[in-house]
């Protein structure tokens, strides 16, 4: 996992009133909400004794409580009280808990998981509007995250492991794909097709951007996903690293076809029934692949129709060349 990156790692609605702890990037960790609103994040552990801050409470929005010994930490980290030293007592420097910036847009929570400070806040996809409504599914994966991510770039799978769903018409030759850098990430189009004994086209030789289609995927790194299938329709993957060998898929159906709210809701249900059959029809494959992987690729012998593999692949060994992404020594 790569640092000094703003990764997705929650659902708005997951985070209530009460402190929530939850393992991501191979951490514990705790949101809570502070007065305002803001989701706030620290390490799960408090500093006396290391206990589970989730456990404890929020005060009047402006410290979270220890339940064990009730040390309270304001928004930065910072213990605040030692009850059993009195209100009166300084609290020493070394009371303090490592803390997350976060940043919440489009029903999504992120943590910047770095020390050092982030350039900007993330970007979320800019043809998602207020028309379009979502249903969310979450689907954990025994898989490192960036497995995930793959598996979601890989035009060649589609004809095998989707045969009954989003696979049909045996189009087992990849054209292309095309690819399209943008800031962030790429685009994706795809041109699959059945094998009539014509040679495959290369990305140089097929449209990107094509203006003919309103079909495309992108990718946002280090974690986001989007298939534009339809103008009103769209999927959303959030790869959630949980830790090196578990992940969770945010999966979302974004649609603006209905406006009564009951169908509405109906259309999102089975949008989101359909997400989640898909994915299983992948994770039951991902799950098995060797090596576990680290995001290299050691091992592997690629194609040239698995170019969007080799352009993330591409993107993960520049982001960990830059100060701070490997971590403490």
């Amino acid at each position: 996992m790569i640092r000094e990156q703003w990764y997705v790692v929650l659902e708005s609605k997951e985070l209530g009133k009460k402190p929530l702890g939850v393992t991501r990037l191979g951490e514990r960790l705790v949101f809570w909400r502070d007065k305002a609103g803001k989701a706030v994040c620290h390490f799960d552990i408090c500093a006396h004794r290391g206990a589970s801050l989730a456990l404890g409470k929020v005060v009047c929005g402006e410290a979270i409580q220890c339940p064990f010994h009730g040390l309270e930490y304001d928004p930065s980290g910072r213990c605040r009280l030692i009850p059993a030293n009195g209100k009166a007592a300084p609290v020493p420097e070394e009371f303090r808990m490592p803390t997350y910036r976060t940043h919440e847009e489009a029903g999504f929570i992120w943590i910047y998981w770095g020390s050092g400070e982030p350039e900007a806040p993330p970007k979320f996809f800019d043809d998602i509007g207020p028309d379009l409504v979502w249903t969310t599914v979450q689907d954990p994966w025994k898989c490192f995250y960036s497995r995930a991510i793959e598996n979601q770039l890989d035009m060649a799978h589609l004809p095998f492991v989707h045969q009954s769903t989003i696979g049909r018409g045996n189009r087992t030759v990849v054209d292309g794909p095309g690819i399209l850098h943008v800031e962030e990430g790429f685009f994706v189009y795809v041109y699959n097709r059945p094998d009539d004994g014509s040679p495959r086209r290369s990305t140089e030789e097929v449209p990107a951007p094509d203006p003919s289609r309103s079909y495309k995927l992108e990718f946002r790194f280090p974690n986001l996903w989007e298939n534009r299938i339809a103008g009103k329709m769209r999927v959303l993957a959030a790869f959630v690293p949980v830790d090196e060998e578990h992940c969770i898929l945010y999966l979302r159906y974004y649609h603006g076809f209905m406006k009564a709210p009951v169908l509405r809701q109906l259309m999102g249900f089975l949008g989101g029934r359909l997400n989640l059959l898909v994915a299983h029809q992948d994770r039951r494959i991902v799950e098995t692949e060797l090596p576990k992987g680290d995001g290299s690729g050691k091992g592997e012998r690629l194609f040239p129709g698995d170019r969007p593999i080799m352009e993330y692949r591409k993107m993960r060994v520049e982001a960990l060349k830059r100060p701070g992404a490997r971590g403490p020594a």
